[in-house]
């Protein structure tokens, strides 16, 4: 029904079981509302008791029945993630431990599944939210299948007995964290054990009968302290014992920096642990500066996963902050170090990654939705270009024998790509001027005589996009010219630029 009255489509559904039954009906609707109602009256006499009342479109990603909104997926799909952090981030903990992420809670049959409060219902003042429930009918199986519709490696994050600690801080004393690991190795089964085993039959009951195949798991999200430490070694043991196999994420806390960021590096180097997540919200200036962050971490120490990022144009947390064009150019400039440093930074995602235009509590985010419409912001079209050419491996790409992270506002990565035999360069101009560059590909003979070149830039640093202008800032593509083995390229002001060239000699 539309807010004025009108009805856009009816449907009658008996009721005639005296125990708990699923009943579903399906009507056309017959016309387009973005806010309308769903309306439900009872007929003729009795009782009836009624608990998840859902209204779903049939279209959904792969028509899979209660799925996933299928424009969202493709936007997500677009990007060829190379893995899907779930459930999020500070969600896992709860803003004390009775409301925590618990990933038990969110499988099985959907009518089993217990509603939960969500922790973001009154974290910011300019937004409560009182109303704010979870129903899970995106649990985590949903979530695993997900990342593998898309082909991505799944990356849960689990509660490590702690709540978050700006809110409650409340926390698990060591000697009773059994169950919390017991949910962590029980998750592993459900994702990689036997369907002989008690949570892989589960999986197999949901229709899964084969694994998922997890190889990467989350301890905490954002916890900092001794308190974290303590926890995470026993995680650590109890894991690593029984599926040695799964890398192990640990936090690094909320901050890049700082005397808890100091400690919690030193102390999980130490620990030699896996990967080791780094978050950062900045302002742009921030990302510019900080290209050649990796540039001087040990070799032979953790790998880095920066977890979460975006550059922020007012102030973290400020619902102020927008998806500008200026924010998204710093992070392409900073992500040509994290490419630089692939042998050290194995992983990186832009967080958050959905928000609703009238449902959010934080910005910015990568991709915004109403109920009708969707669009990926300038930042989301940097992780694009990033994300569908990578390349296999790093190449230097110098200017006087230095690397170029900086200096006259120029920043660029290379990277080659053995499936394509195609070079790939990566180079941003945050200077408000055109910049002509030659590149020499040393070492190859021969290029095909066209390569490409996609070009994301706009000459307002504060532009964005919207539902009314979705690609107002956007990549373009372009053939380029190729003479020789040389590259004769000029930039335009405020631009991110992505070369491809295939050699043939």
């Amino acid at each position: 029904m539309k807010p004025d009255g009108q009805v856009l489509g009816t449907a009658s559904l008996p009721l005639n079981s005296t125990d708990w039954k699923k009943h579903s009906v399906r009507f056309t609707s017959n016309g387009t509302e973005p806010k309308a109602k769903l309306n439900v009256w009872f007929e003729g006499t009795g009782t009836a008791d009624l608990d998840m009342i859902s209204l779903f479109p049939q279209d959904t990603w792969k028509n899979r029945p209660g799925g996933l909104r299928a424009d969202l997926v493709q936007l997500l799909a677009d990007m060829k993630p190379g893995f899907l952090r779930f459930p999020g981030g500070c969600i896992v903990e709860g803003m004390d431990l009775s409301n925590r992420y618990q990933w038990k809670k969110t499988v099985g049959p959907l009518e089993g599944r217990e509603v939960a409060i969500n922790r973001w219902n009154k974290e910011f003042k300019h937004r409560l939210t009182p109303d704010y429930f979870q129903t899970f009918g995106l649990g985590f199986f949903e979530y695993f299948q997900l990342a593998e519709d898309i082909g991505a490696e799944p990356l849960p994050i689990l509660n490590c007995g702690m709540a978050c600690q700006y809110n409650t801080a409340e926390v698990v004393p060591v000697e009773e964290l059994d169950p919390y690991v017991q949910d962590a190795l029980d998750l592993i089964e459900f994702a990689n054990g036997s369907t002989d085993t008690k949570w892989g039959k589960l999986r197999a009951d949901m229709g899964h009968p084969a694994p998922f195949n997890l190889k990467l798991l989350g301890v905490g999200n954002e916890q900092w302290g001794p308190q974290y430490i303590d926890r995470y070694i026993v995680f650590e043991k109890a894991i690593k014992s029984k599926y040695p196999e799964v890398r192990l994420i640990s936090s690094a806390g909320p901050n890049p920096d700082g005397e808890v960021f100091g400690f919690l590096n030193g102390k999980l180097r130490s620990l030699k642990a896996d990967i080791i997540d780094e978050h950062y919200y900045r302002k742009p200036e921030w990302f510019l500066e900080n290209a050649t962050r990796y540039d001087d971490y040990d070799r032979n120490g953790p790998k880095i996963f920066a977890g979460e990022y975006a550059s922020q144009s007012k102030d973290i947390a400020s619902p102020e902050n927008r998806n500008t064009w200026l924010c998204a150019l710093s992070e392409a400039a900073f992500m040509t170090g994290l490419e630089r440093n692939a042998d050290v930074v194995h992983m990186a995602s832009y967080a958050p990654l959905f928000a609703h235009a009238d449902g959010w509590q934080w910005t910015p985010d990568l991709i915004w939705m109403n109920n009708l419409q969707s669009y990926g912001t300038p930042n989301y079209y940097v992780q694009k270009l990033y994300s569908t050419n990578k390349g296999t491996k790093v190449l230097p790409i110098l200017s006087n024998n230095q690397l170029i992270t900086g200096k006259e506002q120029l920043y660029a990565s290379a990277t080659w790509d053995e499936p394509t035999k195609e070079v790939i360069l990566k180079l941003v101009n945050a200077s408000g001027h055109p910049q002509t560059h030659t590149v020499n590909l040393e070492g190859v003979k021969k290029l095909e005589n066209k390569g490409k070149r996609f070009t994301l830039k706009s000459s307002e640093p504060g532009a964005v996009n919207s539902f009314d202008q979705p690609k107002q800032v956007s990549p373009t593509e372009e053939e380029l010219a190729v003479k020789g083995t040389k590259l004769n390229l000029t930039l335009a002001p405020q631009s991110f630029t992505v070369i491809r060239v295939k050699v043939v000699k």
